[in-house]
């Protein structure tokens, strides 16, 4: 019998909070909408939030983690240094699987992980861009190639 997949789904938890339409569609917060659906597929999860102490991801709960899904959008800022260099350590250790979703992007483990400002930019139709191909065997650079 294989054990489960012990899954910890992080939440800012703040627009449920501020914004009743947010609230009346996850009256247990959008890591509770997660975390009920992943139980539902049979992995052991838990949830934890920012205004938890040590942002709900203490050591402990760290340590018994396999993947932690972190769901974040207005309060990046508001993410301890100690907590992000503490999951990214986990992460490159590869001793925890990280899942970032929605504007996560813009977080700091998420910017922290790929070493840049991880800020987006929208290119319109008809304008250049430069690509760096490292790994041209790659299916999808084959594909791409042609394509142009």
């Amino acid at each position: 019998m294989s054990e489960k997949i012990r899954v910890t789904v992080w939440n800012e938890y703040r627009h449920e909070k501020t914004h009743e339409e947010v609230a009346k569609c996850y009256p247990n917060g959008i890591h509770g909408a997660i975390a009920e659906y992943l139980s539902e597929q049979g992995l052991d999860v838990k949830t934890a939030t920012l205004d938890e102490p040590e942002h709900g991801l203490t050591d402990e709960v760290l340590d018994n983690t396999d993947v932690l899904i972190w769901w974040g959008h207005m309060a990046h800022a508001d993410v301890d240094d100690a907590t992000v260099a503490k999951v990214k350590e986990r992460v490159l250790d590869g001793k925890l699987g990280l899942v970032v979703l929605h504007s996560g992007h813009f977080s700091k483990i998420f910017k922290s992980l790929m070493g840049t400002t991880c800020n987006l930019k929208w290119h319109e139709i008809g304008e250049k861009e430069r690509i760096w191909v490292v790994e041209k065997s790659h299916p999808i650079a084959r594909r791409s190639a042609r394509l142009l």
